[in-house]
């Protein structure tokens, strides 16, 4: 399948402000799943929430995420089907964390699970200047992955 063909069968909307194609595919009282979407030239900013969200490849080309840990450390993570190459198929983003990523190709979809579950209203959308100031050493990824 395409990435029109996915954002289809999986009733995929766009997801403002962070940016990208999702849908909920389950929520309850414990947790919640999500089915992503990236296109290339599209990304999801940097944002950062309450709780941890494991990232799971599904399909298409690799996920470069960015994770900004609180204690400055930065951390660059390939999500995808290539183990050997060093991807992942899976990868926790620690509660409190900033997140943000890319498709490394034409799209990526993965999964993400989220335990408490994920609430609109808990997403803190990242300010450029607030974190090239405090991740200096990353300073072009922020530029790519913030609107200002």
């Amino acid at each position: 399948m395409n990435p029109d063909q996915l954002i289809e069968a999986l009733g995929l909307e766009p997801l403002e402000p962070e940016g990208g194609w999702w849908s909920q595919s389950h929520i309850d009282e414990h947790g919640s799943t999500i089915h992503y979407l990236l296109r290339k030239g599209e990304c999801s900013l940097l944002h950062q929430l309450p709780g941890p969200e494991v990232y799971f490849y599904q399909a298409g080309d690799p996920l470069d995420l960015l994770v900004l840990h609180p204690d400055g450390r930065t951390q660059r993570v390939v999500i995808g089907p290539d183990l050997d190459s060093g991807e992942a198929f899976q990868f926790k983003v620690p509660a409190g964390c900033w997140q943000g990523s890319t498709s490394t190709g034409a799209w990526t979809l993965v999964g993400t699970a989220m335990a408490p579950a994920f609430r609109i209203e808990d997403y803190r959308a990242g300010v450029r200047t607030e974190l090239t100031r405090s991740y200096p050493d990353v300073t072009a990824r922020i530029c790519e992955l913030t609107d200002a």
